[in-house]
């Protein structure tokens, strides 16, 4: 544990995941409770129960417990079904989301935003949900690409993910939808609605964050300096190439092609060399989003290793 303690990826990790579930939070405080817009979240499941409690039983309850209590019971599951380390960093992110809520209300609470009437920050409820989707959304983005999450629907989403393998969009769609229905014991029809359209959308502004955060560069390089390329990629770049020989159709000169797998800064840098030592190459570059293998994550311990 105190190995871990001192490595630079703990707290690299330890303040994304701070930063991610601080834009969570507020976008659950701002654009969800004042509006009791009830989106396939916990945090909206938690709305509907503090909701019921306070209409049927006349008990004031702070969606802030509440959420802490649901996130509590689902870290047991994201521990046994998906591991430890997800579980532990998960434990963390939905521990604070709650106090996290109460810190927004502390520095600026909502009340101060909004118009006399009425309840919702932005003056309507379409662009509270669109705030709340595109915050939520990247955050969770940035959470699972650490292998992380917000807690709550997310610990499911990443269970449906990693047995079913659905996209983790379509997986957080599915369950939201469920918790949204659960809606109609506080809320009209035309809200429910609202938030099944929300939790539709949340779906797809995950699977497009996540396809962002993860984008590589496929690119195909046919080049006579192709040694010299070769060379670049592996030693500067630490990245894998594979050589394909190939024929042109029109000169029937044979020649290779190299393939490689880049991030955009890395792929920027191998066209600034190719541009700056003016090398002729017939170069072709695809995005791919998800990366599965011998990917080096880490290329300053892979340096050490081989050197």
């Amino acid at each position: 544990m105190i190995q871990v303690l001192k490595t630079k990826k703990f707290w690299t990790e330890l303040v994304i995941m701070t930063l991610g579930m601080l834009v969570a939070a507020a976008a659950v405080y701002y654009f969800l409770v004042p509006s009791k817009l009830i989106i396939g979240t916990i945090s909206g499941l938690s709305i509907v129960i503090a909701g019921v409690f306070d209409a049927f039983l006349g008990v004031q309850v702070k969606i802030s417990v509440v959420v802490m209590i649901i996130n509590a019971i689902l870290l047991v599951l994201a521990w046994l079904l998906i591991g430890k380390e997800f579980g532990a960093k998960t434990v963390y992110t939905a521990m604070i989301l709650g106090p996290l809520m109460d810190f927004w209300g502390t520095v600026l609470p909502y009340e101060q935003l909004l118009e006399p009437g009425k309840t919702s920050v932005m003056g309507d409820i379409w662009f509270d949900l669109m705030c709340f989707v595109l915050l939520l959304s990247f955050s969770q983005a940035l959470l699972f690409r650490i292998n992380a999450s917000t807690g709550g629907l997310d610990i499911l989403a990443k269970i449906v993910n990693k047995y079913l393998h659905f996209d983790i969009g379509a997986s957080v769609s599915v369950a939201g939808a469920m918790i949204c229905c659960t809606a109609f014991a506080i809320n009209p029809f035309r809200m429910v609605v609202i938030g099944l359209i929300g939790t539709w959308i949340n779906g797809i502004v995950v699977d497009y964050f996540t396809a962002s955060l993860n984008m590589k560069k496929r690119v195909c390089i046919i080049s006579k300096d192709y040694k010299r390329l070769q060379d670049f990629i592996i030693k500067d770049l630490v990245r894998g190439v594979t050589l394909y020989e190939v024929t042109g159709g029109y000169s029937n000169t044979k020649t290779m092609e190299i393939e490689t797998l880049l991030t955009k800064d890395e792929f920027a840098r191998l066209m600034e060399l190719i541009n700056t030592a003016q090398i002729n190459a017939f170069i072709t570059a695809g995005n791919v989003s998800e990366v599965y293998g011998l990917w080096i994550k880490d290329k300053h311990k892979f340096r050490k290793r081989q050197f």
